[in-house]
């Protein structure tokens, strides 16, 4: 039995679903999102709650249980409050700066990097060593951040680069003389 499956997701006010087939879409004060189940669950809609089912007791069956509560949470929560990751820049002369949709980051190569946001997802520097990556879908929130880290991952010696805020960077003691 899943125990993230059998929990219902709750509808907050302000929020509608609407079933056709397999997909669900949640609307809500940040935009619509929806998303489509395997043919292994069933979902039904009562009251203000969204109920994920089984069908049958087979691994797949139980594997997407859990996978599918766990994507309409998603989609609920990013209706109502929406994604957030947090990437702080270290390193000397290392910063951010946001122009129109265009996050300019000067990451020590001999040329600037510039990364145009996609559509969904606001990216903001409220300051030049912190970057804001929101959005309503956490795909694309996580992806995007992803994507910004990869331009100059933390190394392990002098803890230079783009981290998640929070993120440990196991520190090497470097070469001895």
């Amino acid at each position: 039995m899943s125990r993230i499956g059998k929990k219902p997701v709750d509808l907050p006010s302000g929020v509608t679903a609407s079933m056709s087939g397999q997909t669900i879409e949640v609307k809500g004060p940040k935009g619509t999102q929806s998303f489509t189940a395997t043919d292994d669950v069933t979902l039904t809609i009562e009251d203000n709650l969204i109920k994920v089912e089984p069908r049958g007791s087979s691994k797949r069956a139980r594997q997407q249980w859990g996978m599918s509560r766990t994507m309409v949470a998603n989609l609920v929560q990013g209706v109502t409050q929406g994604f957030k990751k947090e990437l702080e820049i270290q390193g000397v002369g290392y910063r951010a700066q946001v122009q129109g949709n265009t996050l300019k980051l000067n990451l020590g190569y001999s040329h600037d990097v510039d990364f145009v946001a996609p559509e969904g997802v606001t990216v903001t520097a409220p300051k030049q060593t912190e970057i804001v990556v929101e959005g309503a879908d956490a795909q694309a929130v996580g992806e995007v951040a992803a994507k910004i880290r990869d331009w100059r991952r933390p190394e392990p010696y002098k803890g230079k680069g783009i981290r998640y805020k929070g993120e440990f960077i196991f520190r090497k003691e470097g070469k001895k003389k």
